[in-house]
């Protein structure tokens, strides 16, 4: 089972978008290539074959993307510093990993994205708002992924431009937006501190030294009311876990909640004209598009 899904993931980051596409995008982050002035390597903590920890050096990873361990010689694929592996059991199955693993893609197509963009016309990033469907973070075994992604964010900042929000639809945070709406002025955002947090939303000790979501966010949340009185919780990039961060520390954020407001969509409560029109591409109703793919298989099936 562990060695089949390795597989299957690998498989999937060779093939799509395009040929390599992702593999390369990863490859790309993680030894942080955009910035040419360092040499970064990578420690995998758990070997899949041996479970001890390998550093890896862009230069182990060859064209195919597998290198071996020096400690076995067992194949590791590159996708292997997800650490999915860890979660995966030979009995019980996969499904444990299959929410890191989504997360995961998602934000790696944004990096495919802005990889491209570099290459092909850099200046597209000044034109270019990307919105994730979730926070700007990674959880689980891949949470270690949030430290390139956060020096790539740097970099963008230092040198181009990144226009990048994370959009949550449900959780503890949206919960407590819908109940403290009426109490937000329109074209007001409120931005979440370590004691906010822990004294409202999280249950736990508020601790300044430990900001919330330091090992596996990229940036910092808050709420927004808009003209139209839609409520959004945000997160916006940031160049370092801050415990009581200000409106000077979220990059970019005028423009970005400036436009998410010109986005709404009244289809729907609090969404956006991108994501709907996303969802109505690749979204099947259970009735009846579900009755009507159910006959046409059976009939299929049958013919042949």
């Amino acid at each position: 089972m562990i060695s089949s899904v390795r597989k299957a993931i690998y498989d999937f980051f060779m093939n799509l978008p395009e040929k390599e596409g992702l593999m390369a995008a990863l490859k790309w982050l993680v030894f942080e290539e955009f910035n040419l002035t360092q040499q970064i390597e990578w420690h995998l903590s758990t070997c899949p074959h041996c479970e001890k920890g390998i550093d890896i050096y862009k230069d182990m990873v060859k064209t195919n993307y597998i290198f071996d361990c020096k400690f076995c010689d067992g194949n590791v694929y590159l996708t292997d510093i997800f650490r999915l592996h860890e979660a995966i059991d030979n009995e019980l199955g996969a499904g444990g990993v299959l929410g890191y693993l989504s997360t995961t893609i998602e934000q790696l197509l944004i990096v495919f994205l802005i990889k491209s963009m570099l290459e092909i016309k850099p200046a597209l990033l000044n034109e270019t708002l990307i919105i994730k469907d979730g926070p700007l973070a990674f959880f689980g075994q891949t949470a270690n992924i949030y430290k390139p992604m956060r020096n790539l964010i740097q970099f963008l900042n230092n040198n181009h431009a990144v226009f990048l929000v994370g959009l949550e639809k449900s959780g503890a945070f949206v919960e407590h937006a819908d109940a403290i709406s009426n109490r937000i002025d329109k074209k007001k955002a409120l931005i979440f501190t370590n004691q906010y947090i822990y004294k409202y939303i999280i249950p736990g000790q508020a601790d300044e030294s430990a900001p919330y979501g330091r090992s596996t966010y990229y940036g910092n949340k808050l709420i927004y009311k808009s003209e139209y009185d839609n409520v959004y919780v945000a997160t916006l990039p940031s160049l370092k876990a801050l415990s009581n961060p200000t409106k000077s520390d979220l990059i970019n954020v005028d423009v970005i909640l400036n436009n998410i407001s010109a986005l709404k969509c009244d289809l729907y409560y609090n969404s956006l004209v991108p994501i709907v029109m996303a969802n109505k591409l690749v979204s099947l109703a259970d009735h009846p598009s579900a009755d009507l793919l159910k006959h046409f298989a059976q009939d299929t099936i049958i013919e042949k």
